[in-house]
Order: C-alpha cells, then sequence, then structure tokens
C-alpha cells in the first residue's frame, strides 16, 4: 500500500511493513539529543531515580549551546552536571560551546535519511531536512528514552506544501515560513507531518532547508520532511556520515495526504513579522517603517554560514546606522571559521558589527537580553512577548538580508532597495 515518506520513516522505526495515520506505534530511536539547559540537570536525576543509565551512549548526542558561555554561579554548576553526566553515561559525542545543537548535529554528520531521532528542544524538527523523522520532547519523555531507547508515536496525517518556480531576488526560506505562519497560523500544522515539496524547495541548499524543518515547530508540526536529494547526499558525506541510499525515502504518489497545498514561490516576497507572534506576518512592503535599536542575526533558523552569507551581501562598503546596534551569533564554531575564510566575517565587522559566542544567546534569554522599550528586528525564529528580554521590548522577525538592512537605515527595511543600489553602482 502506497505510504507518504512520514509512514515510511514510521514503518522502519517500528518495525512494521505499512503504517497508517492514527496508528499508536513503539519506535526505536536512532539518536537522542539532548543540550544543557533540558538535558543532564533534567533528566539525570530521574535515571537515578530508576536506577538506570543511558541505553546506548553510542546512540546519544549531547551539545552545551544554552548556558554558554556560563557567567555566574549557577550557569557555571549547569555546565559541570553536563560534562559530569557525559563522562558518567561515556557520551563520547559531547559537544560543548561548539555551537547550537540543530547545527551541531547534522555539522557532525549524525543526521541522515531513514533515521528516527528525538530531541530535547522544540526546533528539533530540524532533522526532517535530511530526511529524517526527527521531533522534540520534553524532559519526562526523555528519561524514558535514554533509558530505553524507544518510544511511543500516534502516526500522524500529512500536510504537503508545494512551491512551484523559483523564489525572486532576497527572498529566502525565512520568508517563507513567515508567509506560511501568517497564512496558516501558528496551529496550522495541526501537529501533523508536514512535508515541503516543488522545484523551489529542490533548489535550496542544505542549511536553507533546516530553516524551513526547523520553523515547522511555529507552524504547529510535529515533523517537517523534505525528500533527500543528491544535495542532502553531498552534505552528509561532506560532513563525515553515509548517506546511504537515498532512493527508498520518497512519498508514494498515490498515498495519501491530508492537506496538498499549491503555491508559486516566485510570487513571495520578503516578509516581516511584528510582535509577539510569527503569524503576525506581511510583506515588507506592507509594514511601517519603523525605527528599530537593535538588529540581531543569530539563532539555530538565522545564523547558519548561509544566513551570514545573506547578511555580508548587503552590508559590504556600508556602515549601520548610528543609532543601530547590530549583533551576530554565528550558529556554530565551524560556520564562523568558514565565514571568516570568506572575507564574510571581516565584512559584517567593519560595518559595525559585535561577533557574540557560538550558542543560543538572546533568542532564548541567556548571554544578555534586550532591555526596557527596545525595539529589534531579529533573523530568530520567535518573537514571542518577553522571550528575549524585558516584557516591553518589541521584537519583529526577518530574513538575515531583512535585518541587514534594516540595520543600514535604521529601521525596517526591504533588502531588495539595498541590493539594487549595490547593483546600480
Amino acid at each position: 500500500m502506497a505510504m507518504t515518506l512520514a509512514e515510511k520513516l514510521l514503518a522502519r522505526a517500528s518495525g512494521r511493513a505499512h503504517v497508517s495515520p492514527g496508528d499508536i506505534l513503539t519506535c526505536a530511536v536512532d539518536l537522542a539529543m539532548i543540550h544543557d539547559s533540558g538535558g543532564p540537570r533534567r533528566v539525570s536525576p530521574i535515571l537515578k531515580r530508576w536506577g538506570v543509565g543511558v541505553w546506548d551512549p553510542s546512540r546519544v548526542a549531547l551539545i552545551s549551546d544554552h548556558y554558554v558561555p556560563a557567567t555566574d554561579d549557577e550557569t557555571r554548576r549547569i555546565a559541570e552536571i553536563t560534562r559530569a553526566f557525559a563522562l558518567e553515561q561515556k557520551i563520547s559525542s559531547f559537544y560543548e560551546a561548539e555551537g547550537i545543537c540543530h547545527v551541531i548535529l547534522p555539522e557532525r554528520g549524525h543526521l541522515r535519511p531513514g533515521m528516527f531521532v528525538v530531541g530535547g528542544d522544540s526546533h528539533s524538527p530540524t532533522g526532517g531536512a535530511f530526511g529524517a523523522y526527527m521531533f522534540g520532547i520534553g524532559a519526562t519523555e526523555m528519561a524514558g528514552v535514554l533509558a530505553t531507547g524507544e518510544i511511543w508515536v500516534r502516526a500522524p496525517e500529512t500536510i504537503e506544501l508545494t512551491f512551484a518556480n523559483r523564489f525572486g531576488p532576497a527572498v529566502v526560506a525565512k520568508d517563507l515560513m513567515l508567509f506560511l505562519c501568517g497564512k496558516m497560523g501558528m496551529d496550522g500544522g495541526r501537529s501533523q507531518a508536514v512535508q515541503f515539496s516543488g522545484a523551489a524547495i529542490a533548489a535550496l541548499s542544505i542549511q536553507e532547508r533546516m530553516t524551513l524543518a526547523n520553523m515547522t515547530a511555529e507552524l504547529g508540526g510535529q515533523v517537517g520532511l523534505i525528500e533527500p536529494d543528491a544535495v542532502t547526499a553531498a552534505y552528509i558525506a561532506a560532513a563525515g556520515g553515509d548517506p546511504g541510499d537515498i532512493s527508498a525515502w520518497r512519498s508514494d504518489n498515490d498515498a495519501v495526504r491530508a492537506e496538498h497545498h499549491h503555491f508559486d514561490a516566485a510570487q513571495l516576497t520578503p516578509y516581516v513579522a511584528a510582535p509577539h507572534s510569527p503569524a503576525n506576518s506581511a510583506p515588507v512592503g506592507d509594514m511601517d517603517p519603523v525605527s528599530i535599536d537593535v538588529a540581531y542575526i543569530g539563532a539555530c533558523t538565522g545564523a547558519k554560514l548561509v544566513d551570514l552569507r545573506m547578511a555580508a551581501e548587503v552590508l559590504r562598503g556600508r556602515r549601520i546606522a548610528s543609532s543601530v546596534k547590530l549583533l551576530v551569533a554565528p550558529a556554530s564554531r565551524r560556520d564562523q571559521e568558514r565565514a571568516a575564510d570568506e572575507g564574510v566575517m571581516t565584512i559584517l565587522e567593519d560595518a559595525g558589527a559585535s561577533i557574540l559566542p557560538n550558542a543560543c544567546g538572546i533568542c532564548a534569554g541567556y548571554g544578555g537580553t534586550l532591555d526596557e522599550g527596545v525595539t529589534c528586528l531579529s533573523s530568530t525564529a520567535r518573537n514571542f512577548k518577553g522571550r528575549m528580554g524585558a516584557a516591553s521590548s518589541q521584537v519583529y522577525l526577518g530574513s538575515p538580508y531583512t535585518v541587514a538592512a534594516s540595520a543600514v537605515t535604521g529601521r525596517i527595511t526591504d533588502p531588495r532597495l539595498i541590493l539594487a543600489e549595490a547593483n546600480r553602482s
């Protein structure tokens, strides 16, 4: 019988020949990802009460990215707990202060098509960019996974979103997701599997696909999936992983989708979301030219190498407005090093950017936050009230292109205007 990609992935994980929406499945976990915030300090006491350890340390990745760098006694204590857990449980895939978990996992070759993965973070659907079934769970569920290597799942329906043609200039994955959040709402995914397809998706780099899968969380989907292809295989191989046989991980043409929406990617423009929800989105041209105090390029969905390159494209040969503070927190150390080798970091710093640690940082309200009354345009995935600092701060969302362009003008600006000036000169 025909199956969607999500159903095929769950069939493999549960050892079944066929899976249908609504089936209750016990799935074997290929990889569990935990981080310093919701990981050892939460799950270790539970495992100790149960009198058990990690079922298979080789199938666990532990990443310190939230409380990085440690700045006080509490954050130093959390760092020590995390290190001790890695040592005690013999977890060799432990990365400290290397970058954000959702970027580190694929960067270090941990993800490949066909895998069933759970993560202790809501943006864990990022793994779907590699044809893996990956979603976020809480600490209690994670403790169960670490103890047994299994978790139960209700097989979801599939909502497919197909984007034909190609994106126009300065229109990227973040714009697509803000468009979808505005159109479908933050519950548009209905806790189901969201699959992205079409010529526009196939043309995206793997890091841009990661942005789509990542922000499936903002759509309310359980997983965000993209069928693996040569682009996927090349990235995994370069990261030292084995992509395996990618041909098996396709939705059957006659598989049943609960919904199938078709869009023309060429009609999309840069989008901005107003406070305090990604669903408060509209084309940047429809937004008031709000003055900003802070431009923030950071987080797993907004400061990867591809994102840093976008910002540099706008900022090359320019300076930010004197009224704006531009903060850049590269999503991983390796991406920052590559950006430095390409001259991208020099462009950002010459423009007036302050470079922050490779960590979740302000996105998650750590490592310095927004002050009272500050207006910020951010490349992060969320702008909930008080998430990035003071409740009185106003956070808008946009792509790295839009954030960089707005840093130059001092107000929310369509990046195509800045890029057009560069082309004329």
